[in-house]
């Protein structure tokens, strides 16, 4: 799916949202055991399909919508869900669109949302059940229940990783400190930072179809993944080759999210997608950070401070034998700068020794 349809598709989980008028009217609906389709959006395409019916163009609220779906037909309202323009009007869609939905209104609804590019809401009375097409996708919301309690499983799941990863980036940590740091190393971590990147995505989307529902999942997901995007940053800047075939780390970004469940989990592909290139034993060939990721843990270094160190040093190797004199030659680091990075530097070194082997 195109990042424009995805952008839709959360939107109108978002609309639909507990706590949404528009999820308000739809349940009132629902619990009035009658069926419903409401097409969110309204241009000369929308209306070229419209047949019959009246126009209202009255301010939308739940109980309003209930009513008007009572009598046969959609109901036509504006794109910002806050107006009502059309009630017991047919839908009139082009029927050489092809559709997987058996019944007639999910048939009109999957095609309108196909022609016209505009949400529609689709409410089932038999089955009693709310479905969203948006452009060629289909989703049934689930109630908050059901949300949560799938929210709440994948949370665990996401505790369980994190505390994984905390493990993995200290034991490399360590290793880049000693120079003992092999492809293998580098892969189990970006593999660690992918999976629990993924299961933030999926927990977020609870969120978002959580609504007012999901304020606590938020937090939750927020202390959990803090700084999760510049960990995978900064390790991907770390050790990709600038002249190997892998462009920039967007480039290591889309390789990773390419890879399905099972490559996941295959280390040689999670190396490929950084860019080594995976012969014979060559998981086990040692490799060396810029620096980065060490550079990162000091606090209140600048970023662009740190550029320049890594420029200027090439390795962290090179960054952990320079003197105070050394850091100082770079550009905009004073004396008492390179005072706090060696002295940075130097904690950490001890303090990622000791967690290694103690």
């Amino acid at each position: 799916m195109a990042d424009s349809d995805d952008d839709l598709f959360r939107t109108t989980l978002a609309a639909v949202a507990p706590g949404t008028v528009l999820r308000d009217g739809l349940e009132r609906i629902l619990r009035g055991n009658t069926g419903a389709l409401v097409v969110l959006g309204h241009d000369k395409l929308v209306e070229s399909l419209c047949t019959g019916g009246f126009d209202v163009n009255i301010e939308f609220s739940a109980t309003r919508l209930r009513e008007l779906a009572k009598m046969d037909g959609a109901v036509v309202v504006d794109a910002g869900v806050s107006r009502i323009l059309k009630a017991a009007v047919q839908l009139v869609p082009d029927p050489s669109i092809e559709t997987l939905e058996s019944g007639t209104r999910h048939r009109t609804a999957e095609r309108v949302a196909r022609q016209t590019g505009y949400p529609v809401v689709s409410v089932s009375q038999s089955m009693h059940i709310i479905a969203l097409y948006v452009d060629g996708r289909r989703h049934v919301l689930r109630t908050t229940p059901e949300l949560t309690s799938q929210a709440n499983q994948a949370m665990q799941t996401l505790e369980r990783y994190t505390t994984r990863l905390n493990e993995v980036t200290g034991s490399l940590s360590a290793l880049e400190i000693e120079d003992l740091v092999t492809v293998r190393d580098v892969a189990v971590v970006l593999q660690r930072l992918e999976m629990v990147r993924r299961i933030h995505a999926e927990i977020a989307e609870y969120v978002l179809e959580l609504g007012i529902d999901g304020r606590l999942l938020t937090l939750q997901l927020e202390e959990l993944t803090a700084g999760l995007d510049d960990d995978l940053h900064a390790v991907v800047l770390d050790y990709l080759d600038p002249a190997g075939p892998v462009a920039g780390v967007d480039g290591v970004l889309t390789n990773l999210s390419a890879l399905d469940a099972t490559e996941l989990l295959d280390l040689g592909h999670v190396a490929k997608a950084l860019g080594f290139a995976i012969v014979g034993e060559s998981l086990d060939a040692s490799v060396s950070p810029r620096g980065l990721r060490i550079l990162g843990k000091i606090p209140r270094l600048p970023g662009a401070i740190v550029d320049r160190l890594v420029e200027h040093f090439g390795s962290l190797q090179r960054l952990l034998a320079a003197g105070i004199d050394d850091l100082m030659a770079v550009d905009g680091v004073g004396e008492l700068r390179a005072r706090t990075v060696r002295e940075g530097l130097s904690r950490l070194a001890e303090s990622s020794i000791l967690e290694r082997y103690v």
